[in-house]
């Protein structure tokens, strides 16, 4: 059945926030017969910075969007993923990409956010989604029915559910929850280079690598095809450490990766230096749900960047979201308009503690990667021990029940996107 139309000119979901998050999500409830109608605060819609990891917990959403072969054809599908030391350069542990995706029915891949961004945009403009720029959210308020937002301009716009999907510094979070980013003191910096440039500097062309060293780390792997190559530096700033504004800089970077080994060495010199991105994240929260407004995203769970799971998650979200309101529109006797709020329920409930778990495993990956001393030494002992088929660490984020938490009532569980997607091979 369709929900009961809303009030001409208003629409049945307002999103804030027209990045990946939110355009995601729009695209996920439009799919539901949803007016959907996006605020977006930027002059157009796009994307900065470089790379994504996209894992098989969202290439299994793309796939039941019909998204994933466009997705394939702009990003790579790597055969592994490779851990070195990025002192000495030696190989501590491997996943076999090309296994990963055998167990869990779905690839794992990088792509340019840029591209992820636009075949969001280009799925909402075909599913009809209102897409609106230039408009400025500063305050939230619930009313009776629904919720609205209040615009730099004076207007308001209100509609029966708001998504606050409004990022790290979410005006939603704040005047909700009013808690602070936690500074990690770590700074990144990032170049996407066509690989013509890199080809002579040791790249593994086909792998993602990610060198893990004494309070630095460095990553690298192909996009679009493998004509550009991606790299991301992060480091931890002294300057954060001393309390001083001015921190993460250039001089910041060279310093932190001297003594390097050679392939990260020659890697630092082609990072974008006008640039840098600060590392920050938020302490897990529980209530992601205040009347008919609702915070997703980075505005929900913001993490550090270890598991590369923050865009994921924002996917995830909207996907669940979508698929509690369906269920709780088939359960609706007809001719009465459904209520958000058991949708709403039942998404909070599915997401917050798998959310969590990334956010807190995000930090503790982000110590263990940056050991020093006798630790690191310890630590890659441990990683050169365990075995490249080993998914313990892997199932509970890549699996198809990384959408539900352990021992979750029934009627919270989420709909399967297809048989493919519940069925694991044997280990």
């Amino acid at each position: 059945m369709n929900p009961e139309p809303t009030p001409a000119g208003q629409p049945d979901v307002l999103v804030v926030g027209g990045g990946i998050g939110g355009l995601s999500t729009a695209y996920a409830l439009s799919r539901q017969g949803l007016r959907v109608r996006v605020l977006e605060q930027a002059p157009e819609y796009g994307e900065v910075g470089a790379g994504l990891q996209i894992a098989p917990n969202c290439t299994r959403i793309l796939a039941d969007y019909g998204l994933l072969d466009e997705a394939k054809s702009l990003g790579v599908v790597p055969a592994n993923m490779v851990m070195r030391d990025a002192v000495d350069s030696e190989v501590l542990t491997r996943l076999d990409l090309r296994d990963l995706e055998r167990r869990y029915g779905f690839p794992y891949m990088v792509i340019h956010r840029s591209d992820l961004h636009g075949i969001f945009l280009r799925a909402c403009e075909r599913a009809g989604v209102e897409l609106l720029n230039d408009q400025v959210v500063v305050g939230y308020e619930n009313t009776e029915g629904g919720a609205r937002v209040l615009l730099k301009d004076g207007r308001t716009e209100t509609a029966p559910l708001v998504v606050a999907a409004d990022g790290l510094h979410s005006v939603a979070r704040q005047q909700l929850i009013g808690d602070d980013v936690v500074s990690s003191s770590y700074v990144a910096y990032r170049a996407a280079v066509p690989i013509e440039e890199v080809k002579d500097n040791g790249i593994a062309e086909h792998d993602v690598t990610v060198y893990v060293g004494p309070h630095r780390h460095f990553v690298q792997y192909a996009l679009r095809g493998g004509e550009m190559f991606n790299q991301v530096a992060v480091f931890e700033s002294p300057k954060a450490l001393a309390g001083e504004a001015d921190w993460g800089t250039p001089d910041e970077l060279d310093a932190a990766f001297e003594g390097s080994c050679e392939t990260v060495g020659v890697g630092i010199p082609l990072m974008w230096r006008d640039r840098w991105w600060r590392m920050f994240d938020r302490d897990p929260i529980e209530t992601w749900v205040h009347g008919r407004i609702a915070l997703l995203g980075d505005a929900a769970h913001p993490p550090l960047q270890y598991m590369a799971q923050g865009a994921i998650m924002a996917i995830e979200d909207g996907w669940v979201l979508a698929q509690h309101y369906a269920r709780l529109v088939e359960a609706t006797p007809a001719g009465t308009e459904p209520d958000w709020d058991g949708a709403l329920a039942a998404y909070e409930a599915v997401r917050v503690e798998h959310c969590r778990r990334v956010q807190t495993t995000a930090r503790a990956w982000g110590e263990l990667w940056h050991l020093d001393g006798e630790a690191r030494l310890r630590r890659n002992a441990i990683l050169r021990a365990r075995d490249t088929h080993d998914y313990a660490f892997t199932d509970w984020v890549y699996g198809p029940t990384a959408l539900t938490p352990d021992e979750e009532p029934a009627m919270f569980t989420p709909i399967p996107l297809s048989s493919a997607a519940v069925e694991q091979p044997a280990a």
